[in-house]
């Protein structure tokens, strides 16, 4: 059966319009227009790109898979619930590309046109068999299976009856410089202490995490900066690439290259099982293009501006804030 392909652009998205760098939570309601259309209302979005960032996933999986994917204290019943939740926003959102159907009672069949695979899944939502597939290694889990049909990253956490938090669960293949195998396991605060800023968030760390299983589906932004549009900036480089070529934060003024990287992040709540799915996709917008239009051109600079020391040291901005500022503001 002929692969199909993903026509659609991709949504566009300016998360700094008000001309400042804020650590926040800054969650939305889920749908909240944006200007993309249906787009905005999608959990998961394909696009055009579909094939690149499939590829990208990929090649992360074949480096190390245990380097993207982690889980810890991943129950069946969350497991579960997890992936129900994927298939159904996907067959929802996406039916030209996505459906899954009952094989037999106590099972499912999961396809998608996109990559032409096909998820055999049994009545606990666990995998069983893939066809389709040539994929190595071969899909460790529904999880796994799933995350290669899709443009974003996820991640899944989980609240126990005595109130505590976790990571339970990570694929994470487009990585912002960090890492699965660092984060699995923790709780909110522990997770995001090393963001510059953070503190403030940290002591209602509790109440987020609620906020996030049991409140209406919410979805939030950040941006960074980068000097390529390397999807995969994990902290350790792949073998044989030094960090300096890897990590996307040299900017040449020489020849100058630089990227508004956009995180769209999704958080869905499943109150019964005290789980939460938040999904990241990341986009890129060029900078070259950006400071052509006057208001974006203004707004990125003064955001980048509004940034404390810390925060610039953070986002790999400190030794190079000056000279992009000064290239943004040359048109």
């Amino acid at each position: 059966m002929q692969k199909a392909a993903a026509l659609n652009s991709p949504a566009c998205y300016f998360p700094l319009m008000n001309g400042r760098y804020e650590v926040k939570p800054g969650m939305m309601a889920f749908g909240s227009c944006f200007g993309n259309g249906q787009a905005d209302k999608q959990v998961f979005q394909i696009d055009e790109n579909f094939a690149d960032y499939r590829q990208a996933k990929l090649l992360a999986r074949a480096e190390r898979l245990s380097k993207y994917y982690q889980s810890y204290d991943y129950s069946q019943t969350v497991a579960g619930a997890i992936a129900r939740l994927i298939v159904e926003r996907l067959t929802q959102e996406h039916p030209q590309y996505f459906d899954y159907q009952k094989s037999t009672a106590n099972s499912f069949i999961f396809y998608s046109r996109l990559t032409n695979e096909k998820l055999y899944l049994d009545a606990n939502w666990e995998l069983q068999r893939v066809e389709g597939s040539t994929v190595s290694p071969v899909y460790a889990s529904t999880l796994d299976a799933l995350a290669a049909q899709i443009q974003e990253d996820i991640t899944v956490i989980c609240c126990g009856n005595d109130g505590r938090n976790w990571l339970s669960a990570i694929h994470l293949c487009y990585p912002n410089h960090w890492s699965a195998e660092e984060k699995i396991g923790k709780d909110f605060a522990a997770i995001h202490t090393p963001v510059a800023g953070i503190e403030k968030i940290n002591r209602r760390a509790d109440a987020i995490v609620n906020t996030m299983i049991y409140r209406q589906p919410m979805v939030r932004f950040a941006w960074g900066l980068s000097t390529d549009t390397r999807l995969n900036h994990h902290p350790e480089p792949p073998p044989g690439l030094l960090v300096s070529q890897w990590e996307g934060r040299s900017f040449d003024p020489q020849n100058p290259k630089l990227y508004l990287r956009i995180e769209r992040q999704v958080i869905w709540g499943l109150p019964e099982s005290k789980t939460a799915l938040f999904t990241i996709r990341t986009y890129f917008r060029d900078c070259t293009s950006l400071k052509q239009d006057a208001i974006l051109r203004v707004k990125l600079c003064a955001a980048i501006e509004s940034m404390s020391p810390e925060s610039l040291i953070y986002k790999g901005l400190a030794d190079s804030k000056a000279n992009i500022l000064r290239w943004l503001n040359t048109v």
